[in-house]
């Protein structure tokens, strides 16, 4: 609506006549501006901006059996918005599933990538960071445990 405002000003202060008809703005120049400055709102939104994030999973939450995870891939858990991945027998990593592209939950762990449907971006098995696509940042870690064949996030 500032928009809307100077338009108006502009066109009192500026126009080359004077008098009643000219320095009272003109029914078309109100609307022309308020569609104006509501169309620049309006072009600030965009498809896939941050949602409001859930609360995160409490700690100590037991994510399930490490044989759900394979060797050279991993496993999505949503709920939590985390993804575990095993990039080496026995060696097992957790990044928040949150794309750091546009906030999208990354859809697949597959191909030897972590990867997001929404852009195109991939993020490494071993450390979250960014393989392709528009992604800005790599997966920020999580932190877990492995203990009698069981992930817990901690």
């Amino acid at each position: 609506m500032a928009h809307l405002g100077a338009v108006v000003l502009h066109h009192v202060r500026c126009h080359p006549l004077k008098g009643q008809a000219v320095d009272a703005p003109s029914r078309r120049t109100i609307l022309t501006g308020a569609a104006a400055g509501l169309a620049a709102v309006a072009g600030c939104t965009k498809y896939g901006e941050p949602q409001a994030t859930p609360a995160p999973a409490p700690a100590d939450t037991v994510l399930g059996p490490t044989a759900d995870i394979p060797v050279g891939g991993g496993k999505i858990f949503a709920p939590q918005q985390v993804v575990v991945t095993q990039p080496v027998q026995g060696t097992f990593k957790a990044f928040t599933s949150i794309c750091t592209h546009q906030s999208c939950p990354v859809a697949s762990v597959a191909d030897g990538t972590i990867n997001c449907d929404c852009h195109g971006s991939k993020y490494a098995l071993e450390d979250g960071s960014v393989q392709g696509g528009p992604a800005p940042r790599p997966l920020a870690p999580k932190q877990i445990t492995v203990s009698g064949g069981s992930i817990t996030l901690t």
